[in-house]
């Protein structure tokens, strides 16, 4: 069966930081559909990040939050699909922050999260990490790419993130261009898909949709 399904952001996204407890993230008045928001820090607050509608689609501006993913548990994915979003970074950040999806969500409130993410920076550089618990592996390390454009002092720089499963290999894109591929069998893509942003970006979220059967 074929499936599309597409973000929908609400116009102000608040999460609780970050605590001890097993469950980190949770539903407020200001998140409706079932919006979620975890930071990597425990210590990172709610105002330090502000989600609000902008047409044609979001726009995110993060303080010293830190890193921290949004989802919403129902955007899931399983088989063989395409994951893809389209992020303008509005501006450089001061130090080269990254930003993308994640994939292959579970456990996303609890101690024992884990995600695989994609992401890109304004140096012209990709990632592919993976996360359970408070541990991580790099998949691929910063890697420089043509793909991925530097980003522009005078306007705003476009990255298009794509993560298509098949049956056999993942392919991870940017801009249309497939950076780098890898064997289906060796990561864990079923689960909840996302987006990654970290602290201190001024973003453009034009696009998070899946696509698959």
């Amino acid at each position: 069966m074929h499936r599309m399904t597409t973000l929908a952001l609400p116009a102000l996204l608040v999460a609780a930081a970050l605590a001890a407890a097993p469950v980190a993230a949770q539903e407020t008045p200001d998140m409706p559909d079932g919006w979620l928001m975890r930071f990597d820090r425990a210590n990172a607050t709610p105002d330090m990040v502000n989600f609000r509608v902008m047409s044609p689609g979001w726009h995110a501006t993060t303080a010293g939050a830190g890193a921290g993913i949004f989802w919403q548990p129902d955007m899931t994915a399983e088989g063989e699909y395409r994951a893809h979003t389209q992020i303008h970074l509005m501006k450089p950040a001061e130090h080269p922050e990254a930003f993308g999806l994640f994939v292959g969500g579970h456990d996303l409130e609890d101690e024992d999260q884990t995600y695989l993410y994609f992401l890109v920076r304004q140096d012209g550089r990709y990632l592919i990490k993976r996360r359970h618990g408070d541990e991580t592996e790099n998949v691929v390390e910063w890697t420089a790419h043509d793909a991925v454009p530097t980003a522009s002092a005078d306007q705003s720089t476009e990255y298009t993130l794509s993560v298509d499963v098949g049956a056999e290999e993942v392919a991870f894109g940017v801009n249309g261009t497939t950076v780098h591929t890898m064997p289906a069998a060796d990561l864990q893509t079923d689960g909840v898909v996302g987006l990654r942003i970290n602290h201190r970006l001024d973003v453009h979220i034009e696009e998070l949709a899946v696509e698959g059967s």
